[in-house]
């Protein structure tokens, strides 16, 4: 079986945009900004480049992170790469690729944190510390009823 683990450091580029689902789970959606920076042999000139990420995370995390994180924050994103795929009203086939968060974290190298520990309800799996379930892992991509769309 593949592996599909991506790991990001960079800023948001937009506040988080919290939604919640049709069964009543949240889901957050988020921009990421990577820059490569490096020195070009031949022209000794400083040369960078950025690449942006879509982001979604879903469940505590979720609100978690649209509670805490905000445009320009920088940030440590492990999870998964998936594409979706949708036909626009013109019937134009479309796709992009995304990444599931399975963690996010403020990056401390440049900036402190505080952290809180949210409540967690009796009885349930965050309380034993076991994995959190919200985003599962299997080949198979996540999907959606249609009315479950996240974004």
């Amino acid at each position: 079986m593949a592996d599909n683990t991506i790991t990001v450091v960079g800023n948001i580029t937009r506040d988080p945009e919290l939604k919640f689902l049709n069964s009543g789970q949240a889901a957050v959606r988020l921009s990421v900004a990577v820059s490569r920076r490096w020195q070009n042999r031949q022209t000794q000139e400083w040369e960078e480049k950025t690449s942006f990420f879509d982001v979604q995370c879903y469940g505590p995390m979720a609100e978690n992170a649209a509670n805490s994180l905000s445009k320009g924050a920088r940030v440590v994103v492990t999870g998964r790469m998936e594409q979706r795929s949708w036909e626009t009203e013109n019937g134009e086939k479309r796709s992009a690729f995304e990444i599931v968060a399975d963690e996010i974290a403020p990056s401390l190298r440049w900036a402190t944190a505080v952290v809180t520990k949210t409540p967690r309800p009796e009885g349930s799996s965050f309380a034993s510390g076991s994995q959190s379930n919200t985003t599962p892992r299997s080949n198979e991509p996540t999907t959606y009823a249609f009315d479950e769309e996240p974004f």
